[in-house]
This record gives structure tokens, sequence and C-alpha cells, in this order.
């Protein structure tokens, strides 16, 4: 119970920590690692940065967030300036192709098209997700990768291992066809989601099941 507690504490120590989220909106519980998060937060953005700051805390297996985007009058706009902010977002980026579109419907901007790379899919949503108007992202560019190297697991595990956020000795790869398996232990969220993104660097690899659990 004692635990418990002082993983609330600190999670909600975090929250308040990071100067992009309004903690005093957000309630936090926990449960057996897994802590749970409500309230309302003035943007996409925030709402993200709340999840991802109780992502960081030691001790945290995963996070379910209830909270909603509830944007101020001011940050209010219709749906074709965030679609135009958007395009114009992603043309300036030298790493978002030009296969990539944009659809927007009542403030939730949908990712669509093809990309080379799980980086570049993954750019485009950092690049929208700030954006002012945005109440959510959803992500459903596919990737139409270059051939995959017939060393790529040695590569993803070279690359583990050169890693200063990753403690490789207890991280184990699979490749089978362009999906990458890991399977072991780290120590908190950050350093598995390091992992996955080491492995997605890894030129044609489609998906990654990441099954790393959080001693």
């Amino acid at each position: 119970m004692m635990r418990a507690e002082q993983l609330k504490r600190d999670v909600e120590q975090e929250l308040s920590w990071d100067p992009s989220v309004h903690s005093e909106h957000i309630g936090v519980s926990v449960n057996n690692g897994v802590v749970a998060l409500e309230g309302h937060a003035e943007s996409f953005y925030e709402k993200w940065a709340a999840e991802r700051a109780a992502l960081r805390v030691a001790s945290v297996k995963a996070v379910a967030s209830e909270i909603k985007v509830e944007l101020p009058f001011a940050a209010s706009r219709t749906d074709e300036d965030i679609a135009q902010s958007a395009m114009e977002c992603l043309k300036e980026s030298s790493l978002i192709p030009k296969t990539v579109r944009i659809l927007v419907a009542d403030g939730w901007v949908t990712l669509h098209g093809t990309v080379q790379a799980q980086y570049q899919r993954r750019e485009a949503e950092v690049l929208v997700r700030p954006l002012m108007g945005v109440k959510g992202v959803t992500n459903e560019i596919s990737i139409e990768p270059k051939a995959i190297s017939a060393d790529v697991k040695l590569k993803i595990e070279k690359a583990l291992k050169r890693s200063a956020a990753v403690d490789a000795s207890h991280i184990s790869v699979e490749v089978i066809g362009r999906i990458v398996t890991l399977r072991g232990t780290v120590r908190s969220w950050k350093e598995r989601e390091a992992a996955e993104t080491a492995a997605f660097f890894a030129p044609g690899v489609v998906q990654v099941e990441n099954l790393i659990a959080i001693a």
C-alpha cells in the first residue's frame, strides 16, 4: 500500500515538474504499477505530455489515460485551418515524403499515405501533435520499405549495445521477415521504448513486437 502511495506521489510530482502540463487538472491513481490518469487538458499535446510524464517515473509499468481534451475558446480553429497548418508543417520537413496525406474532422487529424521507414511515420505524428486546435491524432500511414538486409538481427543487436539508454544484456532479438520481436526485461518504460526505437531504425523493418517486460 505504501509503495502505491509513494508511486502516486512520484507521478504527481513529475506532472507538476513538466511545464507543459497543468497538473491541477489531472487526477492520479495507482494499482499494481499501472497509473490511471483522469481529468482534462487544454490541448492534445498537453494530454500527450501528461501521459509521457507518468511513463517517465520509475516503477510505472503502464499508463491508462482517461484525460479529455477541452480546448479553450482562444485555441479553437476550423478543420480547414488545422489541415492547412499540418500540410505546411509536413512540407517543411525534409524527412516527410509527399506521399503523406492529411484528413481533419472535428479537430481530429488522421494521417494517411506511405513512407519508407518507421521513423518517418513517427516524425509526421510528432509534427502535427502540437498544432493549435488539434484534439487528437490517428496515424494510419503505412510503410513500404526498402529491401531488408540479411544481417538485420545482428545490426539491431549492435544498435542496442551502443545505446546508452538500454541495457542490452537482458534483451533478445528475433527477426521473421520484416517483423522484429523483442523480449526480455528492462528497468523502465523509457528504456523499453528506447529499445523499440532502435529496432525500428533498421532498414526494411515494418513492425516491432515489443514484448519486453519492466522488472
